[in-house]
């Protein structure tokens, strides 16, 4: 029998309540009350500290480079400004009493949700990335009255030279990602703010915060480089799993006679791959068998651009989602539904039932970040048109009462 993916929505223990903030960056967690500041230093004729090497930003970046800063001070207290004690100039910038990382006011003051992004060496990460966030600046981020900003200049040089200039304007194909083992890994981090108007014309403001790794699929089957490099993954307060499918087993021959990937592996099987992940998970929060994992997880087919023409015309993965800002759940309802019974006919049903058995929350997905074919390592004649690419992210925002739900719209 099909579990419903919009049961109620579960409480989720992971998350930190309005009494901590979680570092997105290295995760320790912290009162809200004792986030440390950093002096605003001297700029011009101002007085203020002089810069001098942070040892803890420095040990986080693996360099000194940028890391001679004014310094770091502690002041307890509930609110967002403090008076540095060696020069007495009053600021406003907070950063993690761990890593010295900087944390943004606005993630401070409303702590945000983690959410992973998790996929074997096939599944587009880092194309996935590259339109997910470049939807939430534009299109999606209107359509929710959201804004989402960087969280430091590192996510915003590396987006721009990494994901957007090579895709979106140069509109060449992302190369795979190397293994952190090698190449140590920066995540992108970034604030995605709603604010509404609840009862009694209140306003009511919502962070979210994104924390995107790209990570090599290689990693994700090394436990020693995946506990290493992976330890959002324990702090995350929700996962998207990118599934592509031709790995699944009973897809390739299914899509028009398509061969699995030359370099098909058992091991880089989706499932296996979330397994590993649940594994990992399940020893670091102790949980006891039988215990479902509180996290709520989104588990989406990638490339279904490849699979529109095999389906009914009347499949829910044909249609466009209404861009209304609220989620319509009959149609969640119809695409969950038809991810499962792909799932099913491709011989990969137990991805379901493991899920079902491992997760208290999960939901299935089918989005394509290109919206077409790519020819000789670049993007179509079409251009980037993703389909439906948001709709994970949507999902977990109506999960955190972010996002409002409705029924009844029609098709």
């Amino acid at each position: 029998m099909s579990r419903s993916p919009l049961a109620p929505r579960v409480s989720l223990p992971k998350v930190p309540s309005r009494q901590a903030v979680t570092c997105p960056y290295c995760f320790a967690v912290t009162s809200a009350h004792r986030i440390p500041f950093r002096c605003r230093g001297q700029a011009g004729r101002r007085a203020g500290c002089a810069p001098v090497l942070d040892e803890r930003l420095a040990a986080y970046t693996g360099s000194a480079a940028g890391a001679s800063l004014p310094p770091v001070f502690a002041a307890p207290g509930r609110g967002g400004r403090a008076d540095c004690p060696a020069c007495g100039q009053p600021t406003g910038s907070r950063v993690c009493g761990e890593c010295h990382n900087p944390l943004p006011s606005a993630y401070c003051e409303a702590p945000g949700r983690i959410v992973a992004l998790v996929g074997a060496k096939n599944a587009g990460k880092s194309t996935y990335i590259a339109v997910l966030l470049h939807e939430l600046m534009n299109r999606v981020g209107t359509e929710l009255d959201a804004s989402l900003v960087a969280c430091d200049d590192r996510t915003i040089e590396r987006y721009k030279r990494d994901f957007a200039r090579p895709l979106l304007e140069e509109r060449r194909l992302l190369p795979t990602t190397a293994s952190a083992a090698t190449s140590p890994r920066e995540p992108l981090v970034y604030l995605l703010t709603r604010t509404r108007r609840g009862r009694f014309a209140r306003e009511r403001t919502d962070s979210l915060a994104l924390v995107l790794f790209d990570t090599a699929g290689e990693d994700l089957r090394s436990r020693e480089v995946r506990d290493l490099h992976l330890r959002y993954l324990e702090a995350a307060d929700a996962i998207i799993f990118l599934v592509d499918p031709l790995e699944l087993p009973g897809a390739g021959s299914a899509l028009a006679g398509s061969p699995p990937p030359p370099d098909a592996d058992p091991d880089a099987e989706p499932v296996n791959i979330i397994a590993r992940v649940t594994e990992a998970l399940r020893l670091r929060r102790g949980m006891k068998p039988g215990e479902r994992l509180p996290v709520p997880v989104a588990v989406a087919l990638t490339k279904i651009d490849v699979l529109v023409p095999e389906m009914a015309r009347q499949s829910a993965l044909h249609r466009t989602r209404s861009g209304t800002g609220v989620l319509d759940l009959d149609d969640r309802d119809a695409v969950h539904e038809q991810v499962r019974s792909l799932l099913h006919e491709w011989q990969a049903g137990r991805l379901e039932t493991f899920l079902g058995q491992q997760y208290a929350d999960f939901a299935l997905f089918g989005l394509s970040a290109l919206g077409g074919v790519p020819e000789n390592g670049r993007v179509g004649p079409g251009g980037v048109r993703p389909h439906r690419a948001e709709d994970p992210l949507l999902w977990l925002l109506y999960r955190f009462g972010m996002l409002d739900g409705v029924r009844g719209r029609g098709a």
